[in-house]
């Protein structure tokens, strides 16, 4: 089977390249031009020599509609996103163009040439926003409170529509935060992790974060890329919930990360002005930095995932404290062997 998979060179298209790779199927791999140096994720897993790249720009239609035309591919995972919450307030047009109109390029184009092709769309947890009711499901109504939460909401939105307007095998996946030793450093559970490394190997400079009293549903990533496989290849195509249904701070996840870099974390003061140091030491582990809290936040978001468990029999392997100590232990290795890795 030929899949097209567009954002190939980020943490959830690396992780679902190698699992479908593993299945046999044939990857093609959309990236932006001159992105070629931005494959350390796939090299990493060592599959970069497996996947065939396209020059891509899924925010441009008649790149996006020349390509399908002559790929052809029988299936597409939509996974390229302005995926950086915080810069959506500095960017909400360019948000707006990748993460909708990109999207809708992708359907009118299906729509237009006529293609026997299924779709997955990576929706997010961000388009719940200022939730009401808890945990959240598919019928749970949206509240985005970002730019990035309201970019996807009309994604999905749109692959509804063109579901059942026009007949396409459009699905999403509605996934809650998932992390993994992929992640990219300007997201804060990874921000943790390789500043945590760095820290243990005598870094002096705190971790500088925001809002220490957000809480997520985190999960692991390449869990949730076998549940986007699920969702795409069912027989009738849906929205689908993709979470843990538990919820940990990101002083939990911070905590965690510390004690497997050999500290004992210890939070004081309050809002802007606490600060966390190692027990043992007094070394400053942590300050929070104003800089970091969002004009609009998402105080705590948890899902609610019965519907594909029971529907298409996926579980998630890994839980927030585990995951935290995978990273954490994946960025000591790397901080220590910087040769060995490739990103």
């Amino acid at each position: 089977m030929k899949i097209l998979i567009t954002g190939i060179n980020g943490q959830d298209g690396a992780w679902l390249a190698k699992e479908l790779l593993e299945q046999g199927h044939e990857i093609l791999g959309t990236i932006r031009r001159g992105a070629t140096n931005k494959l350390g994720r796939l090299e990493q897993l060592g599959i970069r020599d497996k996947i065939k790249f396209i020059p891509f720009d899924v925010s441009e239609f008649n790149n996006v509609f020349d390509t399908l035309r002559k790929e052809k591919p029988d299936q597409i995972y939509n996974m390229a996103a302005q995926s950086f919450v915080h810069e959506s307030f500095h960017n909400p047009f360019i948000t707006n163009k990748i993460n909708y109109f990109g999207v809708l390029n992708i359907l009118e184009s299906i729509k237009i040439l006529g293609l026997d092709c299924r779709i997955y769309q990576a929706s997010s947890s961000e388009m719940f926003g200022d939730v009401k009711v808890s945990p959240q499901t598919e019928d749970t109504t949206f509240y985005p409170m970002s730019p990035y939460g309201v970019s996807k909401a009309a994604a999905h939105y749109a692959v509804i529509n063109h579901r059942k307007a026009y007949g396409i095998h459009g699905t999403t996946g509605i996934l809650f935060n998932h992390e993994s030793e992929l992640r990219g450093e300007e997201f804060v559970t990874r921000k943790i992790t390789s500043q945590m490394a760095q820290l243990a190997l005598g870094r002096q400079e705190p971790i500088s974060l925001g809002n220490l009293d957000a809480k997520r549903d985190w999960g692991y990533a390449p869990d949730y890329m076998k549940a986007a496989i699920k969702i795409l290849n069912s027989d009738i195509p849906d929205d689908f919930v993709v979470a843990t249904n538990r919820l940990a701070s990101i002083r939990d996840f911070f905590t965690v990360s510390a004690k497997v870099a050999g500290f004992e974390a210890e939070f004081q003061g309050e809002g802007v002005d606490e600060i966390c140091i190692d027990k043992n030491t007094g070394k400053t582990l942590c300050v929070v930095n104003k800089e970091y809290y969002r004009p609009s936040d998402v105080v705590l978001l948890k899902g609610d995932a019965s519907k594909i468990k029971n529907n298409l029999g996926w579980n998630n392997t890994i839980e927030w404290d585990t995951l935290a100590v995978i990273m954490t232990e994946f960025d000591l290795d790397r901080a220590k062997n910087p040769a060995n890795y490739k990103f």
